[in-house]
Order: structure tokens, then sequence, then C-alpha cells
């Protein structure tokens, strides 16, 4: 997965392996959320190798992800998951590596899934990490500031840093809270706060799955920008994350966006990216 002078290179297997552990995290988001209620139609379904998670309408947590690495899809398997999510009246997105089997892009495209776009995975080998910035306090969030870290993630993405192409439209700010406090229930994931002069200022999440560390979640206060808050978050991250037994870390990011030059300029390489393929319902 990495030479000796640490830099990753993308093979089908460490593709595979990050596709799927992005996944389960999606799979866990949509048990969550079935869990919870008695009248929900969250389901998972495993598919191609990789599963296809539907978690309520418009959850950014419906796709289907980690297929086309054992060979071409089950037509039979993907007109049921088709199905499912027609029944839901929802879209169906596929997210296929660029590493995936060709054949899987093209049966897609023949079976009406439009062209949406793509997203960019970029890895960490964590085995050279910078050391953090100066006057900037980064430490593991406790529970009694989870809602404080919460409002001040809230805020800095309620204002994003903007630049590149791609993008959702961010959800209200109550259906936002809801997602997050729903995911930072999950086993895993973990909350850190940036603080300058005493002040919290900035807060990121990280989520361990197998030795991989996801790294998601990160904003700063739209007025304590430029002062190294987020590299500040990202070191902390790596470092936590090569500390817990990981052996890369990984971001996905839209391309040529603020997020990707952010974490390109602290190490992460691009290693490939991900066809996204969206047939409606």
């Amino acid at each position: 997965m990495a030479s000796e002078s640490g830099h990753l290179f993308a093979s089908p297997a460490l593709a595979a392996r990050l596709d799927r552990a992005e996944g389960r995290l999606c799979a866990s988001i949509a048990r969550a959320v079935a869990a919870g209620s008695a009248r929900s139609r969250a389901e998972v379904f495993d598919i191609g190798g990789g599963v296809a998670v539907f978690a309520g309408a418009a959850s950014p947590t419906n796709k289907m992800i980690g297929v086309g690495f054992d060979g071409p899809l089950d037509e039979h398997e993907l007109d049921l998951v088709e199905r499912a999510f027609a029944d839901r009246g929802a879209p169906l997105q596929a997210e296929v590596a660029t590493l995936a089997d060709p054949s899987v892009h093209a049966l897609l495209v023949r079976r009406g899934y439009e062209p949406r776009g793509f997203e960019n995975v970029l890895g960490h080998s964590l085995d050279r990490i910078a050391a953090p910035p100066e006057g900037v306090r980064v430490d593991r969030a406790t529970e009694g500031e989870l809602a404080d870290w919460a409002d001040v993630v809230i805020t800095g993405f309620a204002s994003p840093d903007l630049g590149g192409g791609g993008g959702e439209p961010m959800p209200p700010p109550d259906e936002l809270r809801a997602g997050i406090a729903l995911t930072m229930s999950l086993p895993g994931f973990q909350a850190a706060v940036a603080r300058l002069d005493g002040q919290l200022v900035g807060g990121g999440s990280l989520r361990l799955d197998e030795g991989i560390a996801q790294f998601s979640g990160a904003a700063t206060l739209p007025a304590f920008r430029r002062r190294g808050v987020q590299t500040a978050l990202l070191r902390w991250r790596l470092a936590h994350a090569r500390a817990s037994g990981c052996d890369i870390g990984v971001v996905t990011t839209y391309p040529a966006s603020k997020s990707q030059e952010n974490v390109q300029r602290e190490g992460f390489a691009l290693l490939y990216a991900r066809q996204l393929l969206v047939k409606a319902p």
C-alpha cells in the first residue's frame, strides 16, 4: 500500500478497502435510523461486494458503494436494489471507483443512470506527520463539550470557503444538528475541538474503522479563519489516528475544492476518484 518513502500507491485492493469502509459507515447510519423509528424504511442491501443504503428521504447516506471490485455486477441483484429505491421514491446514486471493473460504469449508463460528476479520494500513510502549528490547542472533545462542538461546526458549515466544483446544498440547521448527533453516536466516531486563547473556534471529527481513519466534518468559525485552525485539527487527527493503530487516513472531497487544496497541502495524495451516477426513481 505504501512505499518505503511513505507514498501511497492506489491499487484496486486499496480502493476496495476504502470504499467498503465507506459502505460500512453508511450502513451503520441506516441501521441506526431504522432502530430509532418503527416507521422508517431504512435498509441496507448487499450487492456486488459492496452495499446499497437507504437511510431516509433525501439522506446524503443514500448510495451504492463498494461495487465493481469482484468483477461485473449481477443484474438480478441490481434489479432488486433499483426496485427497492423506486418503491421509496428515491433516486439511487452509485459511487463507482475509477479502479473498479470498467464494465460496471458501462452497465449503469446502459440502464439509465445519469453521470453527475466525480468525487476524489485522498489518503495519507501516517508515517510522517508535521508538528502542529503554535497557538492553536486541539484536544479530543469530552462528552460535555459535544453540544458546543456541534454549534461551532454547524456555524462554520453555514459559511463555507468556496472554490472548486460540486457540492450539495446545506440542509437546515435543525436537520444538520440531528444528523451530526446521530453520526457521533455511532461506534468509531471521535470529535476534536480547537481553541485560540482558550476560546473554542473550530472542530473536526474522524471515524476509526479496521485501520482506516476517515476524516470528516471539520469547520472553523469565520472570524478565526486563516490562523491555522484547520491545519491544527488535521495534524492532531492524523497523529491520533496513528496512535490508535491506523495505517491510513482518508478524506473525500469534490474535485479542485478548498478542502482538497487544504489536505493536499498537508500531505494527502490523490488516490482515485469515484464517478457519481444517478438513476431517477
